[in-house]
């Protein structure tokens, strides 16, 4: 599985078909749940040199206005060649699919592409435009930070999508430590996909060790991919120093601040269940007399 933030901004609609409805309420457009929704081949090639493909392709059925294609494009910078790919897509699509409505939602992870990419592209001349293209643009700038449990439970679709587009807002730790949470005792075909977009999201930031560590607490109740990776790692390692570096980074990310006694207490702890309690103590405490008092 290729775990990078583009594959999961765009595959989560592939697992919650109807996140859709939920996020484009967010932006502002009436769209009814849907009924059911198919994946469709996301190969928009024709008999020609040039390959096109669009990330996630979907036929979202509805009860009362009919179906409409969703073509999901995950943007990670800004990229002048989409100014006539987009264009295509959405030509081809409303053609191969017997003029089908055909939206064009794009996600993204920073504001200056979210701005970049809500742009109208057009096509024709500056005295008449012979095509206009909208897409629906999804990102930092409109995604909710949620950082209420009981909200976060409500929808765990639109929660993930909404951790995963800010990953580089500062208070992201506040946001997975919300997500992790909602998790707790919920069956773990739910949580599996949960796990593995969230990991995906964040790909290689400071955050995705943080969510690491959130899920190593109790990955009793995980039992995907990334929580077996962390399981095995334990095993491998089997030394306490393991646990104090987990340690020092968790509170290091959650800004707890340390002093240069309380690292060396860290540090020189050769007991891997005490260092497991301060650990498991460390993901919801904002001071440090928190974790290490009353031990």
């Amino acid at each position: 599985m290729v775990s990078s933030p583009h594959e999961a901004m765009h595959r989560i609609f592939q697992e919650y078909p109807g996140l859709f409805s939920r996020v484009s309420e967010i932006l502002g457009v009436n769209i009814p749940p849907p009924t059911s929704a198919t994946a469709l081949p996301t190969d928009l090639t024709e008999n020609s040199p040039v390959e096109r493909r669009v990330d996630t392709l979907l036929r979202i059925e509805t009860e009362n206005d009919g179906p409409f294609l969703l073509a999901i494009e995950a943007q990670g910078k800004k990229d002048p060649r989409k100014t006539t790919s987009w264009p295509y897509y959405v030509s081809y699509l409303h053609n191969k699919y017997s003029a089908l409505p055909v939206l064009l939602l794009v996600i993204c992870q920073d504001l200056a592409t979210a701005r970049w990419a809500a742009r109208p592209i057009t096509i024709g001349l500056r005295q008449w435009q012979t095509l206009t293209l909208s897409p629906l643009v999804a990102g930092p700038h409109n995604m909710p930070v949620i950082t209420n449990v009981a909200e976060a439970r409500k929808d765990l679709a639109l929660a993930t999508l909404a951790a995963i587009t800010h990953a580089d807002n500062p208070d992201v730790g506040a946001i997975l430590k919300t997500l992790s949470a909602a998790l707790r005792d919920t069956p773990e075909n739910i949580t599996d996909p949960i796990v593995e977009l969230t990991a995906q999201g964040l790909g290689n930031r400071p955050a995705a060790q943080q969510w690491r560590n959130l899920v190593a607490v109790d990955t009793s109740f995980y039992k995907s991919f990334m929580s077996e990776e962390i399981r095995d790692e334990g095993r491998a390692q089997g030394r306490a120093e393991g646990h104090a570096d987990s340690l020092l980074l968790l509170l290091d990310v959650r800004g707890i601040a340390l002093t240069d006694e309380t690292r060396e207490q860290i540090s020189t702890c050769q007991d891997p269940q005490l260092l497991r309690h301060w650990l498991q103590r460390a993901a919801t405490a904002t001071t440090t007399e928190e974790v290490f008092g009353e031990q």
